[in-house]
């Protein structure tokens, strides 16, 4: 098949390659490189950089709403557009140009979680499975009619980097069996329900303030749903924390103070109640977190074993801010 790939981050590269051992790639659309880091280089992109590694034409128009992008995507006689977290919106001109449309791969079980983060949310709201869908693109938000689907579970132990990384790999076996469906003319649309809907909202870096308050599932899922970026973090002492790792103890052996209340001998959510090799125990609205890896600011992250090892920490209070 003639096939355009419009893709940026590194969710998209494993499709990529995929559809490159079997297909013609004919183009690639990605987002301009931008500066980044501290002397402000331009940075390309992950699909950029895997692209021009297999020798392919990659366009990088500033949007899709251009005649040049337009003109780019007409001159390529495509079967279909494949469509991985590009990150520009495609007008309904642009849809309408491949033989078989445009063909996206979303991280999600549609309508679920439609949008911009469907991997951090489904952690963060504590979903026991996700998947990806197959869809092909309209101009509404993720609303297109499905091809394909295939679900996998989320484990206690997932993070938003080893599910993304799961998933990623899922998607590229399901896009090369959707575009082979399309071929032989066995691939079915069938229109997304109406019930279940639900949008998953660009991640804020406000979200990743542990509000030691929540129950310690809650500020578990934070932890999973926030690693890599941007990174549950809390203030010891004043200072940055960031949690990279913690699981919520089955054992809850203190309850905690409803703040502001005299503690009466028990503790404030927040506070640690036992820093040790196994890990450093913190008292939450609800429960015990044991948090099992950590890093201050400027520092390196640590295994709480070696952390407690520089810090006195049992007793003291963790905070939002």
């Amino acid at each position: 098949m003639r096939l355009g790939f419009a893709g940026t981050p590194d969710f998209a590269v494993p499709a990529l390659e995929r559809l490159a051992e079997h297909h013609r790639i004919c183009a690639v659309f990605t987002q301009p490189d931008r500066p980044a880091g501290r002397g402000l280089a331009l940075h390309l992109s992950p699909i950029k950089r895997r692209a021009l590694e297999l020798g392919l034409t990659v366009h990088q128009p500033l949007s899709f709403k251009s005649p040049e992008a337009i003109d780019q995507l007409r001159a390529a006689g495509l079967d279909a557009l494949v469509v991985v977290a590009y990150g520009l919106i495609l007008p309904r001109e642009a849809l309408g140009i491949p033989r078989w449309g445009c063909i996206n791969i979303h991280a999600s079980l549609l309508p679920r979680w439609r949008g911009a983060a469907p991997i951090q949310r489904a952690v963060l709201a504590g979903d026991p499975i996700t998947g990806v869908t197959i869809m092909r693109m309209e101009t509404g938000l993720d609303t297109g009619p499905m091809l394909h689907s295939r679900s996998t579970a989320i484990k206690p132990t997932d993070t938003a980097k080893t599910l993304h990384d799961r998933l990623a790999a899922v998607g590229a076996d399901l896009i090369d069996e959707s575009l082979l469906g399309l071929s032989q003319g066995s691939m079915h649309e069938t229109v997304q329900p109406a019930e279940g809907v639900t949008y998953a909202q660009k991640i804020d870096k406000h979200e990743a303030l542990i509000q030691w308050e929540q129950s310690e599932q809650a500020i578990s899922r934070q932890v999973r749903a926030f690693n890599p970026w941007p990174m549950a973090e809390t203030r010891c002492n004043g200072e940055q924390l960031r949690i990279w790792e913690a699981e919520p103890l089955e054992a809850q052996p203190v309850r905690s103070a409803r703040p502001g209340a005299p503690a009466q001998g028990l503790a404030l959510p927040g506070t640690v109640i036992s820093a040790t090799g196994e890990g450093i125990d913190v008292v939450c609205g609800s429960g015990v977190l044991r948090i099992h890896r950590l890093q201050l600011a400027g520092r390196k992250s640590l295994p709480a074993a070696d952390f407690v090892r520089g810090h006195r920490l049992e007793g003291v209070r963790l905070a939002a801010a």
